[in-house]
């Protein structure tokens, strides 16, 4: 009994993982409301892993829960509908839905849902955070720490986000390329989020955050090819591919940290790298510069130590400067930081983080990280050490915890060796 309750929790993860958003948009589609879609799929979730365990796993687990679903979103259509006109629309309902199982396989309405959550009736502020949650299923608390508001705001603005989708009756489709404007950047916001996500999990531990870069590079490649002559997305495409491509030497052997400047180059895998050189040379050809451009050049930049043997920070730095034109970001600043100091001159550096005034970066780790490397380059090694003390707190990756507790090891010595 016990196997069979982890078999069952085990291909239940990996439908969540591999068709929640499938799951959702395909239900929401159908009924343009959003939180009932998900309400159903989480009963059918429940429902696989109290039965699994006694009757097997399906064959196909994806048109299990998809059927246990539908039947629930039936279910609670019912009991909110009466009278006969009710029990018609029902019928209806009921027929479409046994034609679309009908099907060998589930439509994929996700790119369908991803626009309904941009739709200008969606307040601005919510539209990536709605894409997140309903695509990829991330919870509230996961997408408030990614923009940086209290779990219980973003509930909330969740929540009455979904209920303007079902009662605006915003319809589940692409827009016209006269449309997209303001709604694409949502949903590039949205992927990129969820790309740095799946980022943050470098070796692929945490089932949460499994296949979400993955994912998201999917979804990247899906909107190219929708917008293909759209430089903002080759431009997301790009950069989201340079990072993958040096994932594989992001941690050692012994599954240890490894920071990007002491990363062996040969790991990088070169054929991602050319895609992604390849796109954002594409894009140059459209003219105009984007957020997505700039950020994908610097990372162009970061691979150009494949060939070079060196890291131009200079090169970086002016294109982090650019950047800030553009985003008003605090993460973005910080990267500005960092990258001046690392261009030679740490006490500007160092003078550019303390001009960020964002209380939010009182909880953001890998400010506190960089803060503790430019105090220890600017040889103010008492103040690193406390910096690296809050870093070291706010990291939750045992692995990265480590490196920062190294790196606090070797400016303790250099501490002691000047005192001394």
């Amino acid at each position: 009994m016990a196997q069979g309750a982890e078999q069952a929790r085990a291909a239940a993860e990996a439908a969540a993982r591999q068709s929640y958003g499938r799951l959702v948009a395909w239900l929401a589609a159908r009924t343009r409301d959003v939180a009932g879609a998900e309400d159903a799929l989480a009963d059918a979730f429940a429902a696989a892993l109290s039965r699994w365990p006694e009757t097997g796993v399906p064959d196909h687990p994806e048109a299990w829960l998809l059927t246990v679903a539908r039947r629930r979103s039936i279910d609670q259509r019912r009991r909110r509908m009466t009278g006969e006109a009710g029990q018609a629309h029902l019928r209806l309902i009921g027929e479409e839905l046994e034609q679309e199982m009908a099907r060998e396989k589930c439509p994929d309405d996700r790119l369908g849902l991803i626009f309904a959550c941009a739709h200008p009736a969606i307040d601005a502020g919510v539209r990536a955070p709605l894409i997140l949650q309903t695509i990829l299923g991330f919870d509230a608390a996961t997408i408030a720490s990614a923009f940086l508001v209290s779990p219980s705001t973003m509930s909330q603005r969740l929540v009455r986000a979904k209920s303007r989708i079902k009662h605006a009756g915003i319809p589940f489709r692409i827009p016209e390329k006269a449309e997209l404007g303001e709604r694409l950047l949502a949903v590039l916001e949205a992927i990129y989020a969820a790309f740095a996500e799946g980022w943050t999990d470098a070796s692929g531990a945490e089932s949460r955050r499994r296949n979400l870069a993955s994912e998201a590079i999917w979804l990247g490649r899906l909107v190219v090819d929708l917008l293909p002559d759209e430089p903002e997305a080759l431009c997301l495409l790009s950069l989201m591919l340079h990072a993958e491509a040096r994932r594989p030497a992001r941690r050692n052997p012994l599954g240890e940290f490894v920071p990007l400047g002491e990363q062996d180059t040969l790991l990088w895998d070169a054929g991602l790298i050319g895609e992604a050189d390849a796109l954002l040379q594409r894009a140059g050809a459209f003219g105009g510069i984007g957020r997505y451009q700039i950020e994908a050049a610097i990372q162009s930049a970061h691979a150009a130590r494949r060939f070079a043997g060196r890291t131009d920070w200079a090169a970086i730095a002016t294109l982090y400067a650019g950047l800030m034109t553009l985003s008003a970001s605090p993460v973005v600043a910080v990267n500005h930081a960092v990258a001046v100091a690392y261009a030679g001159a740490p006490e500007q550096g160092l003078a550019l983080l303390d001009a960020i005034d964002d209380a939010r970066l009182n909880e953001y780790q890998p400010y506190w990280a960089a803060r503790a490397e430019l105090l220890t380059l600017s040889g103010n090694l008492a103040e690193a050490d406390k910096a690296y003390e809050l870093a070291i707190g706010l990291e939750p990756d045992q692995a990265v915890r480590r490196f920062l507790k190294r790196r606090r090891g070797d400016a303790a010595s250099r501490r002691g060796q000047v005192s001394g």
